[in-house]
């Protein structure tokens, strides 16, 4: 962050200071007490279970010299009426400071995936900050922002949404220069209340870009090529994909995968076609990578061969690949599901050398009265692909079961996922372990690596 007294930040976000307002805060915003970092700033939010303002000292033990909160306390505070309004309006504020290039993604996955590929090429050119694992909310975008300082030349920011009107509030906290459109797929239809609606709300980033700024487009997925017509006018539209055939386009011409499920991807641009691995499972990591290639060009920086040759995931648990001392493999792609997401994960374990492969699937969340159809759908996908074992946890995954026919079995939970995997995998096995975060399968992946 930049430095700032507590009486400047209390002018920026409209509050009021309690406490010394000459103290300067130098160091990143935080929500968490426990990740306060020197000369920080403690954000307090009342939620309905917990109350940051009952955690400030906690968070002036670890180095916080002031807190945002709605209440005065026993430290330099700025109180507001809103703390997360207040919030993106400092974020706006130190965006609007400094000098750095803000690449905004969005899409129904891929997000996070992409945004690690980005912040890894965009920072062999220079200082770079990006979102740390899936923060891309109304809380998360801020947060970001605040990590920023004028050393810094990019700004990588994930953006999610819940609703229509999400992205765009987003945007007006760290108005993109780069903006990028993944997909259009059914996460969190349940509460857009269709795939169109998606559309929608996704196309909001495209709306906010900056008048010289680039759209970044999938060709390949007809919703976001058709958000081509929502830019601003004055900004450039880049395309990636397989049918991207444009000038300045990233064209993804080729995907060849290995025995550990790694792609090799070919890719080509304005003439020139070069071939480049990517240390991740999934042949999926192909489209991301053409991606990311087309955010560097954006930004005029050129991608080479061995770019990803020290590249290494920033976020866990989104198909990390984690083995046990036995052989036994487990692909940890547990933060989050959705019906596209998990057809690629059964994909990529399809792909992968293996004795077994065993898919540990829960439920899918948000996917409104479609549900059952969805998961007994991922079941189909997941017979298909030939698995030898299928563990349907928890009811929410019971169309799971259905789907997968004779090799599923239904499993109540996590402990009796744990006991049939603990009898029945051997060494040279690979076990998927899926679903949305609310059903917590990553205590699959703890008591895999624990056996």
């Amino acid at each position: 962050m930049i430095p700032m007294s507590l009486s400047a930040v209390a002018r920026v976000v409209d509050g009021v200071v309690h406490g010394d307002g000459d103290v300067v805060v130098t160091g990143p915003a935080t929500l968490d007490s426990r990740a306060v970092e020197g000369g920080g700033l403690f954000v307090a939010l009342a939620g309905e279970h917990v109350d940051g303002h009952d955690f400030v000292q906690s968070a002036l033990d670890g180095g916080a010299v002031a807190v945002l909160g709605s209440r005065p306390v026993e430290a330099p505070t700025v109180v507001v009426d809103d703390v997360t309004v207040a919030l993106g309006r400092l974020a706006r504020h130190v965006a609007d400071e400094i000098d750095a290039e803000v690449v905004a993604i969005t899409g129904s996955q891929g997000k996070t995936s992409v945004k690690d590929l980005v912040a890894h090429l965009l920072g062999r050119a220079g200082p770079t900050v990006a979102t740390a694992g899936n923060y891309n909310n109304e809380l998360g975008v801020p947060i970001t922002v605040l990590r920023a300082d004028h050393d810094t030349r990019y700004l990588v920011v994930e953006m999610g949404a819940r609703g229509v009107g999400h992205v765009a509030r987003l945007c007006g906290i760290a108005p993109p220069d780069v903006a990028v459109v993944l997909n259009v797929g059914s996460a969190h239809v349940g509460e857009f209340g269709s795939v169109d609606n998606i559309a929608v709300a996704k196309g909001e980033i495209v709306e906010g870009l900056q008048p010289d700024g680039v759209a970044v487009l999938n060709a390949d997925d007809a919703r976001v090529a058709a958000m081509a017509a929502r830019v601003p006018a004055g900004a450039a539209v880049v395309r990636f994909g397989r049918t991207a055939d444009g000038p300045d386009d990233v064209r993804l011409d080729d995907v060849h995968v290995d025995g550990r499920g790694e792609p090799d991807v070919t890719l080509s641009r304005a003439g020139r076609r070069w071939t480049t691995h990517v240390p991740l499972p999934g042949a999926h990591q192909g489209l991301n990578l053409a991606a990311a290639v087309a955010v560097a060009a954006a930004l005029d920086q050129r991608v080479d061969e061995q770019v990803l040759s020290d590249y290494r995931s920033a976020s866990a648990q989104r198909l990390q690949r984690l083995e046990r001392s036995d052989g036994v493999v487990v692909l940890d792609d547990s933060y989050n599901a959705n019906p596209e997401s998990v057809v690629a994960a059964i994909e990529t374990l399809r792909t992968i050398d293996a004795t077994r492969r065993v898919a540990v699937l829960g439920e899918m969340l948000e996917l409104g009265a479609e549900a059952h159809l969805r998961h007994v759908e991922v079941g189909r996908a997941a017979a298909d692909a030939g698995l030898d074992l299928v563990l349907a946890v928890g009811q929410g995954a019971r169309g799971v079961a259905e789907g997968a026919g004779a090799q599923a079995r239904e499993v109540p939970d996590v402990d009796v996922a744990l006991t049939t995997l603990r009898a029945w995998l051997e060494p040279g096995d690979v076990v998927l372990v899926k679903a949305s975060r609310g059903a917590r399968l990553e205590r699959v992946t703890a008591g895999l690596l624990d056996a």
